[in-house]
C-alpha cells in the first residue's frame, strides 16, 4: 500500500480555496470539536501552542477519517524536528520564518527522502507508515508532502521571487502579524505599507502556480485576500473564537448584576 493521498496537496494543486482553522491549545477534545465543524484543514500549531511531539502526535490521531486535512506548523525548520513530525504521521507542515531560497532548499531536503533528500528512513517504526503495515511507503511518501513556507519578514518577502522559483514547495504562506512588527509596524498589520506588501506578495504567489496562502481573522478582510490570490485561507482560531464568545456571553449577564 502507498502513503495515503493528501487531499490538501491535491486541492492546493487544483487551484481550489481551501478554508481552515488554527489550533494552539493542544486539546485533544478541542481539535474535534474543530475537526467536526466543516473546515477544509485544521492547523496545529507548534510554535505558539503547547505542543510537543507527543501532542501533535494525539491530534494527528484525532483528525484522521474527520474530513479536513491536517497541517502541522512546526516551531522552527530543523530538520530534526520535520522528521519528528513527519514520522507521527503528518502529510502537510507550515515552516515559519523563511527568508532565504537557501532555507527553502534545506527544507525540500527535509522532507524527501534519499536520494532527493535526508529524511530518515525510519518508516517500519513510525505512525507514518502505519507501523511498517504500508509497504510502499518509502516509494510514495514524497509526492504526497505538501509543503508551505511562511514569510513573516521583509527579507522573506525580498526573497520571494527565487523561492517560487523552486520546484519541492506547494505553497507560500503570509504571516501578517509578523511581517508588520518587522516592517515597524507592531500591532497593526492594518497600516497600508503593510497591506500593501501582503497584496502584492499574493498576487506574485498566486501567478507563480503556487498556492498563496494567509491567516486572516477578519471576515472584513478575507475577500481582498481572494481576490489577490490567496487560496489557503485561515479564517478562525480556536483561542480567539473561545475568548470571544465566552467574554460576550459573560458580559451579557454579569453586567446586569
Amino acid at each position: 500500500m502507498k502513503a495515503p493521498i493528501n487531499l490538501l496537496k491535491k486541492a492546493l494543486k487544483n487551484r481550489q480555496t481551501q478554508f481552515g482553522c488554527w489550533i494552539n491549545m493542544a486539546s485533544v477534545i478541542g481539535i474535534e470539536v474543530a475537526g467536526r465543524a466543516g473546515f477544509d484543514w485544521i492547523l496545529i500549531d507548534a510554535e505558539h501552542g503547547p505542543n510537543g511531539i507527543n501532542e501533535i502526535t494525539s491530534q494527528l490521531q484525532v483528525l484522521e477519517g474527520l474530513g479536513p486535512s491536517a497541517v502541522v506548523r512546526v516551531p522552527i525548520g530543523e530538520t530534526w524536528v520535520i522528521k519528528q513530525v513527519l514520522d507521527a504521521g503528518a502529510q502537510s507542515i507550515l515552516v515559519p520564518a523563511v527568508e532565504s531560497v537557501e532555507q527553502v532548499r534545506g527544507l525540500v531536503a527535509a522532507v524527501r527522502y534519499p536520494p532527493n533528500g535526508n529524511r530518515g528512513v525510519g518508516s517500519a517504526i513510525s505512525r507514518a507508515g502505519r507501523f511498517g503495515n504500508l509497504a510502499d511507503y518509502l516509494k510514495s511518501a514524497d509526492e504526497q508532502i505538501c509543503l508551505i513556507v511562511q514569510l513573516e519578514t521583509q527579507a522573506g518577502i525580498e526573497a520571494l521571487d527565487d523561492m517560487l522559483a523552486e520546484d519541492g514547495i506547494d505553497g507560500v504562506f503570509i504571516g501578517p502579524s509578523d511581517l508588520a512588527a518587522d516592517m515597524g509596524y507592531l500591532g497593526d498589520f492594518d497600516a497600508p505599507s503593510v497591506q500593501k506588501s501582503i497584496a502584492g506578495a499574493l498576487k506574485r504567489i498566486s501567478t507563480s502556480g503556487k498556492a498563496a496562502g494567509i491567516l486572516s481573522l477578519k471576515d472584513s478582510e478575507t475577500p481582498t485576500h481572494l481576490e489577490n490570490g490567496a487560496r489557503m485561507i485561515g479564517v478562525a482560531s480556536d483561542v480567539l473564537e473561545l475568548n470571544t464568545a465566552l467574554r460576550n456571553k459573560a458580559q451579557s449577564w454579569c453586567d446586569r448584576k
